[in-house]
């Protein structure tokens, strides 16, 4: 080998030794985010890229982040799988595995913050759970998509992307958890669902939104309400499952045998979506009350998508004992509920929970 080729692959592996490091140095200053699946529609797969029907839930972790470009230029990101199911089958279990990994991960300085994947029938629910067990302050972001990773136009590859993004961001500390669809960013404690089919589903009606993000740029408009995370009373230390707590839908001459059948299968807590400001027939309430002297916790709740139920209102909760759900729609009212009889609070501490979570 003469002296020039020696020269030239000497300066090859220098350069190539100091590109490396370079990256790897690069690579370092990323904040490091891990993602954990759990199915639905941003998961899901269908025969052709126009039909409406699909499956959730097909797709893998890994597949999902090698089809987001740019992912790795913002964040050093990993993946786990904590499930596959489609979000109509998200379950107490599945919540305690995932509020339990979410916990260990942010213990952890090498971590900066976590993106859960979620299908969107229930992902407000989620959320919601999530925003009162996690025990830190790092970012924790939810997101999906309402088309499938076939669809034409999918839009999970870019939720994936802004969600990483939030949760990379500094500015995302101590907001509790949030919910990342549709360039919107969320809060767990507001976000509803409201079109069974558009991308534009996820809404804050109450409180609007926490802030917007377009292509990983983000800014935040207010902070969010109620108490959350760090200083949420609630843990899912110890738990192996969440007390039965049931929703019944009112509407006009509602049956009052639907409440004590849901005593009877076992339910510790039932909500109302009532009519109005949480009104129910006369018969309901009746049962209601029966079932709170067995010593069912009965919340009243909504089935209409805005406002407050108001406590002594239309309905006397002194008397009948009941809880008013105040904001909360009748999905997160059951979630509250559930840690609530959990953390065994009587009647009057958990109304005071509605208030202030």
């Amino acid at each position: 080998m003469n002296t020039t080729i020696r020269i030239v692959l000497f300066i090859g592996i220098v350069l190539s030794t100091a590109l490396f490091h370079s990256a790897k140095a690069q690579n370092d200053k990323l904040p490091n985010v891990v993602i954990l699946a759990t199915g639905g529609t941003i998961a899901g797969s269908a025969a052709s890229g126009t039909q409406a029907g699909y499956t959730s839930g097909q797709v893998g972790i890994q597949t999902m982040i090698d089809a987001v470009p740019g992912i790795k230029e913002i964040a050093n990101v990993s993946g786990e799988q904590i499930s596959n199911v489609g979000s109509q089958d998200m379950s107490i279990e599945i919540w305690l595995n995932l509020a339990n990994r979410i916990n260990e991960l942010l213990e952890s300085p090498e971590v900066d913050g976590v993106v859960i994947t979620h299908g969107t029938d229930t992902q407000e629910e989620t959320a919601y759970f999530l925003n009162l067990v996690i025990k830190s302050d790092k970012p924790v972001v939810t997101t999906g998509s309402m088309r499938p990773s076939t669809a034409v136009s999918a839009e999970g590859p870019l939720n994936l992307y802004n969600a990483v993004a939030v949760a990379a961001n500094p500015k995302s500390k101590g907001r509790g958890v949030m919910v990342v669809m549709n360039d919107q960013i969320h809060s767990a404690q507001a976000v509803t669902k409201t079109n069974t089919t558009s991308v534009q589903t996820f809404m804050s009606p109450m409180q609007g939104l926490m802030g917007a993000v377009l292509y990983g740029k983000l800014e935040y408009y207010r902070e969010p309400h109620g108490i959350h995370t760090t200083e949420s009373i609630f843990s899912v230390d110890g738990l192996q499952t969440l007390p039965r707590v049931d929703i019944i839908y009112a509407c006009a001459d509602a049956s009052a045998d639907l409440i004590d059948l849901c005593v009877k299968a076992g339910a510790q807590g039932v909500v109302i979506a009532g009519v109005g400001n949480g009104n129910m027939t006369e018969a309901m309430l009746k049962a209601a009350t029966k079932a709170v002297k067995s010593g069912v916790m009965v919340v009243r709740s909504t089935r209409v998508p805005t406002g407050y139920v108001l406590r002594n209102a239309e309905v006397n909760d002194d008397t009948y004992h009941t809880i008013a759900s105040d904001e909360l729609n009748a999905q997160k009212a059951r979630v509250l509920l559930m840690l609530a009889i959990a953390a065994e609070k009587n009647i009057e501490q958990t109304q005071e929970l509605f208030y202030t979570y």
